[in-house]
């Protein structure tokens, strides 16, 4: 199990365990994490799983996917370090990562 950590907008925090395997979007769902909605399921077909990944998480999540990127276009507030929850993959050196959620999905 890998602990991550998801900061709601209004600065609520809540810390789950998962498992190895699964995506940021799978976790914050299972866990009703207020604020992601992955209306596509992971298919990185919307942006309703936008969250903010702690720059010191970034290279060990890796770069955006062209696909990823498309899709963000439809976000609002997009920064350097947005990222799709569903395209992040849960392993055991992302232990402890902190994401934060953006104040609304689109």
């Amino acid at each position: 199990m890998t602990k991550i950590t998801y900061v709601m907008f209004d600065g609520g925090e809540r810390a789950v365990d998962l498992k190895t395997g699964v995506n940021l979007m799978q976790g914050a769902v299972a866990n009703n994490i207020p604020g992601i909605d992955g209306d596509c399921g992971g298919a990185c077909a919307c942006a309703t799983c936008h969250v903010y990944v702690d720059a010191a998480w970034l290279p060990k999540v890796g770069p955006r996917t062209a696909m990823e990127d498309s899709m963000l276009e439809f976000a609002e507030h997009v920064e350097a370090n947005s990222r799709l929850a569903c395209q992040i993959t849960v392993r055991d050196e992302l232990a402890g990562m902190v994401v934060r959620l953006p104040e609304a999905q689109h």
